[in-house]
């Protein structure tokens, strides 16, 4: 069945509304691609006692940071917009700075609690307008994504004592 209303997207939604929700999963989108960049350079770099802990679950979390990356990537592609892809535009609209040369284990976990609580604050705003454009799907993905952040948030904490 092909979509004959101008005025809604491919799953029915009002593209109207849908434009600022795009906007905003874009901005979640490139605070993604500068953590995950983070997050690697703390796999790589990452020195000291705590090494053997810490290069695997950095490796943990950018593998999942690739995952989620892409599916909001097609969650902004489902919705008819199409999402960014150069770090050119990351640049410009991450709310992350990118955090680099960081070898302390200590240093490289904290970069890591600050980034996912960037991304928490900023999925809840996505959740917000999403659900205020009957979004579900959208409110769905990066609710998912905050509850699963609050934990690593809690564990990375508890590494830090």
């Amino acid at each position: 069945m092909s979509n004959t209303n101008n005025a809604t997207n491919q799953i029915g939604l009002e593209k109207a509304d849908m434009s600022e929700v795009i906007a905003q999963l874009n901005n979640l989108l490139s605070t993604y691609h500068v953590f995950y960049l983070n997050v690697r350079g703390y796999h790589w770099n990452v020195k000291g006692e705590h090494f053997f802990t810490l290069h695997p679950k950095f490796e943990e979390l950018y593998t999942a940071l690739q995952l989620q990356i892409d599916e909001i990537a097609e969650r902004i592609l489902t919705l008819g917009g199409t999402p960014l892809h150069a770090y050119s535009d990351f640049a410009q609209h991450t709310s992350i700075s990118e955090d680099k040369n960081v070898k302390d284990g200590t240093s490289c976990v904290k970069g890591v609690v600050t980034g996912l609580q960037a991304l928490i604050a900023e999925q809840r705003q996505v959740s917000s307008l999403a659900a205020e454009s009957d979004d579900q799907g959208t409110a769905d993905l990066v609710d998912e994504y905050v509850q699963e952040q609050e934990k690593l948030v809690w564990m990375y904490n508890a590494f830090l004592g």
